[in-house]
């Protein structure tokens, strides 16, 4: 489980894997379920709950399919009166404290891994994409590279410093992109 707090409220975000979609029993109830493939069951699934001093306010579900995702220090961003966050292939974005959907957008062709906000936008790195994404959940450009972005030792496989983005995929080779997704030198 993760948290964090706002000026006025505590939020709550942890995985869920053994909601039951479609079934009455679960042990856990929610206000909301967010989940848009209906044809298969969510591959990972987060509880987002939110708090005003120690009285739940609103407690929702959000689930996706593809590749699956943890929640992590690194997987989601709160940003103003919102949270952005991955889960699997997709980013969500809710409104703070209501839990509202502004918007959710594929992001990914298999796993969003991480979310880093950039001004106004979000850099996501993703298991084949890194992506930069606009506030309104448009993808502003996307890039790929000849194997998925992580190594085996997870070392350095994915940093953002004022010089751009460096990734390494799984065969250890370096890319490095400026902030408007032009590929630079190694």
């Amino acid at each position: 489980m993760h948290s964090f707090n706002t000026q006025t409220y505590h939020v709550k975000l942890k995985d869920n894997s053994t909601y039951k979609p479609w079934s009455t029993d679960n042990a856990e109830q929610y206000d909301t379920v967010y989940f848009f493939d209906t044809e298969y069951r969510p591959t990972s699934m987060i509880a987002i709950e939110v708090y005003e001093y120690d009285t739940l306010l609103k407690k929702v579900l959000v689930g996706a399919t593809g590749g699956g995702t943890r929640v992590s220090e690194t997987s989601f961003v709160y940003d103003e009166d919102r949270l952005v966050m991955c889960c699997c292939d997709t980013l969500f974005c809710l409104s703070i404290p209501e839990l509202t959907l502004h918007w959710n957008t594929q992001a990914d062709m298999a796993t969003c891994f991480q979310i880093f906000k950039y001004k106004s936008d979000y850099i996501i790195h993703g298991e084949m994409e890194v992506s930069r994404v606009s506030p309104n959940g448009q993808i502003v450009w996307s890039q790929g590279g000849a194997d998925i972005f992580l190594t085996l030792d997870s070392k350095q496989d994915f940093r953002i410093t004022d010089e751009g983005i460096f990734v390494t995929d799984f065969e250890y080779r370096k890319y490095h992109w400026d902030f408007d997704g032009n590929y630079l030198s190694n």
